[in-house]
This record gives structure tokens, sequence and C-alpha cells, in this order.
């Protein structure tokens, strides 16, 4: 049997430990890199020109020579007016990468020793930049898609004489979501030309209030190109889809597998990575926020063959490309929380 890739020498390049041996400097130097591809030479993020802007050392900011704008490295991203060391922020998102399955907003606040609001928002700065800088195109040739449903049933009363049919509509739970996902699989030919190219090759994950036939036809619409192979389960929801597309089905009352080959594997593995987060790592799952957990699991696992240097270094970047205009995660200590969800209706 093959080794997993996580157990190989070339997923492991990344060590936590230089990370936090990193210098002011060196982490400085190492966001400049990262953000602008060079230490010499600064992007404004005023007028947008490259160029060598007049730098102040011991402030660690740079003034462009042009719109004469005051900046530093981490200016108009989502780590703007930051009040920790640029190493915190370089270790947390170490740890955000190197935990397959996820990491708890209480976990991050023991390794990084701040509070637990500020772990909290910092992780969710991290997935929120995940998904601004989501690439998003058609997906095609064979295509898996399912759904499954969070915070499906209310908690049981004590005692047997005061539970209610949860079945029953009037007695689901009023925060009951559903999360789709769709996932299309590597060709023969790609996974001829390199090994590692086996199994999902891209993941796009949407939140909905139901799994029902209108909104899996308005998504497929929209993401997935027509004349595609589509694999799903016996689910209703995806009957009218075998008018624009090659739909295949597998029964999973009967079977996991049908005889011809079909199955739905790289959805349901994606639900099964998607529910240790939820169930292992947070436990507590609000809706405003479904759209960003499911989107984290969805990168972790299109970039589960990568080794968690290259990870590191696009998660840093994306963050880093991400602007802080949305206000989400600004004065979020004095109530300036989401206050709706992003549902697709």
């Amino acid at each position: 049997m093959a080794q997993h890739f996580l157990l190989t020498s070339k997923a492991k390049t990344l060590s936590l430990m230089k990370l936090t041996r990193l210098s002011d400097s060196e982490a400085h130097d190492l966001l400049c890199e990262i953000r602008w591809r060079s230490i010499e030479e600064q992007v404004c993020p005023r007028c947008g020109i490259k160029h060598k802007a007049y730098a102040y050392p011991a402030r660690k900011q740079f003034r462009c020579r042009h719109c004469k704008h005051q900046f530093s490295v981490t200016s108009g991203t989502i780590f703007a007016n930051r009040k920790l060391p640029i190493q915190t922020y370089l270790f947390a998102i170490g740890l955000f990468v190197n935990a397959t399955k996820g990491i708890s907003a209480c976990q991050l606040s023991r390794d990084l020793q701040v509070k637990y609001q500020t772990a909290f928002v910092l992780s969710h700065k991290i997935r929120e930049s995940l998904q601004a800088q989501q690439a998003i195109f058609p997906l095609s040739g064979e295509v898996h898609i399912d759904g499954t449903y969070i915070h499906s049933a209310n908690r049981p009363a004590n005692k047997k004489a005061d539970r209610v049919d949860r079945r029953l509509k009037e007695n689901a739970n009023s925060n009951k979501r559903a999360l789709l996902v769709m996932r299309e699989r590597y060709s023969q030919a790609e996974t001829a030309q390199n090994p590692y190219f086996v199994g999902a090759k891209k993941t796009l994950t949407f939140p909905i209030m139901s799994e029902n036939a209108a909104t899996v036809g308005k998504l497929a619409g929209a993401y997935i190109q027509p004349n595609t192979r589509i694999h799903a389960d016996e689910n209703a929801a995806y009957d009218d889809l075998m008018i624009r597309y090659d739909l295949q089905r597998v029964n999973h009352q009967l079977e996991y597998r049908s005889d011809s080959g079909v199955t739905n594997n790289l959805a349901e593995s994606y639900f099964a990575r998607f529910k240790r987060l939820y169930y292992g790592q947070i436990h507590k799952l609000d809706n405003r926020y479904l759209d960003l957990y499911g989107n984290e699991i969805a990168y972790r696992e299109d970039t589960r063959r990568q080794d968690n240097l290259i990870i590191f270094t696009d998660v840093v970047a994306k963050c880093l490309q991400t602007s802080n205009e949305g206000r989400d995660w600004i004065s979020y200590k004095q109530g300036n929380h989401r206050t709706s969800e992003r549902l697709v209706i």
C-alpha cells in the first residue's frame, strides 16, 4: 500500500520552529516578498505604482514617492491596523495550515497566548481571505454533487412523554441549514501526467436553506457546464439535472457504488472532513459563518496534495490580497458582528 502523502517528507517543508525564531526584520521581509515579490520595491496601496518608496526602518513603514501616501506591508489588507506582532500572524497561519482537519479558536488562543475573541477574529480573517480570493470557474468533465444538513434536529426533551416527532416540519429546528458541494474529478489524462492528480480537482460549496430542485438547478446552471457528467444520489432534488447534463445516479439505500461504477464518493469525502471540523474541533457552528467553514474545508481538500510550505505561502498571499473594506471583523469586541447569513436562495 502506498504511503499517505501527509506522511511523506514532501508534505513537510514548513517548520513552525523557524517561524517562531524569525526576527522582526526577517518577518517583515518575508511579508514584503510574498506581497510585492520584492524586498527592495513596494507597491503603493493608494496609487498602485511599484517603485522604491521612502523607508522608515524604525517604524517598518514606507512613503510613496508619487502620492506621498504613508503605508506599511499590511496596509489595505485584512491585517491592517494590527496590534499583534507580525510573527504572531505568521505563526497563526502556520498552525492553521498544519491543522488538516481545522483548528478551533480555543486551541489557537492557547497556542498564541491571546484572548479567545482575538483568536476567533484572527481565524475568521484567514477564512474570509480564502473565500475572497477563491478562484471560481465552471466545472466540467465528471462532477460529484451532494448536500448535507447542519443543525438538523432539536435536542430531545428529558422525559419521553415530553418528546415530539422531530421528523415533522413543525417540529424542525429553525437553525437547520444545508451545505451543497460540487466537486470536479481529475481527468484520466491529468492523472496519467501526474500521479498526484487523483480524486477531486476543484471544490465549490454553497450554504442553502434546503436541498431542493429549484436551488440545485440554479446553482448547477451557474457553475457546471452543460453536458457535464454528474454523479448524484437518489435525492429527488437532482431529477431535473438530466435535462442539461449526463446524470448518473447511485441509490445509497442499496449500495455505495453501483455495478456500473457510479459513486458519489468525492462529495462524501468532503463531508467526512467537514464534519470532523464541526464535531471534532469547533463543536458549535453559527449559521452566519457557515459559508466560511464550508469554503475552508473546500480549500483544504483542493490543496491536500501540496506541501505545507506552498499552502502557507498561498494563505499568506491571500490574506495580503484581501482588502479590509468589510466591517465584519473590525471592532468585533464592540459588537460589530456579521448580522446576516450568506445563503444562496
